[in-house]
């Protein structure tokens, strides 16, 4: 950014908030309750903690959607930073539901996804489901249409913006909600949300800037707290 001579280019800086979307750490893909973080999940959190009471992260509001899985995300994000932060939780920032995405396609039943076929199947039902679920075509059980799910965390991210510039932001969310606020702010086509969706790792960190005005990308679905090498068996994806 160029600075001028009024110092106009510092006042815009400082007129930027920060907001950072984290995914939930590892959950109990393919068992009864995938709602429940492995063991797995809560390190990858309590780490992302630790990496940001290093560095004097600071949090001036914190969201989390109300799923079990978020909270105990935070739970462990907490352990790691060594001070609690109070979150408003909000249903806009929940995770679709999965099973009810394949079934509106497929509704015969699958087996759990037990090994890498099965793995791949689910996840190429899923692709399917979520791209007609997005442009209409289908309407999972028990879900809401993709217009009110975005409209719920086109909620959100007005929420966050409206805590103030100069803020920090922080949601703890999944997968679906952080892509399709990814794909608002790049005014991505659904094609593109649902690839960015099944990117995101657990524990990733997403981060945008934003203005009174609107949100900014500035990266997507980084792990710096797990960068270290007695780190690298604990990047998951499901």
């Amino acid at each position: 950014m160029t600075r001028h001579a009024d110092g106009s280019s510092a006042v815009m800086i400082r007129r930027m908030g920060s907001l950072y979307l984290v995914r939930h750490g590892q959950a109990s893909f393919g068992a009864a309750d995938y709602d429940q973080l492995s063991p797995t999940g809560r390190e990858q959190c309590r780490r992302l903690g630790v990496y940001w009471r290093e560095r004097g992260q600071r949090f001036d509001a914190v969201f989390t959607g109300t799923l079990r899985r978020h909270a105990q995300s935070l739970a462990g994000l907490v352990e790691g930073y060594g001070e609690d932060l109070p979150a408003v939780a909000l249903p806009g920032l929940n995770e679709y539901d999965s099973e009810a995405v394949v079934r509106a396609i497929h509704p015969e039943p699958l087996g759990a996804p037990t090994d890498a076929e099965a793995v791949k199947q689910h996840f190429r039902l899923l692709r399917q489901g979520l791209l007609a679920w997005m442009h209409g075509e289908s309407r999972p059980a028990g879900m809401p249409a993709y217009a009110d799910f975005s409209a719920g965390i086109a909620g959100a991210l007005d929420r966050a913006r409206a805590v103030g510039v100069g803020r920090h932001v922080l949601i703890v969310s999944s997968g679906g909600p952080i892509a399709t606020a990814v794909g608002q702010v790049l005014a991505c086509p659904p094609e593109s949300c649902v690839e960015l969706n099944l990117r995101i790792r657990n524990s990733a960190v997403t981060e945008f800037a934003f203005n009174p005005r609107r949100h900014h990308l500035v990266s997507f679905n980084t792990l710096p707290h797990l960068d270290a090498p007695d780190a690298r068996g604990l990047v998951t994806h499901a």
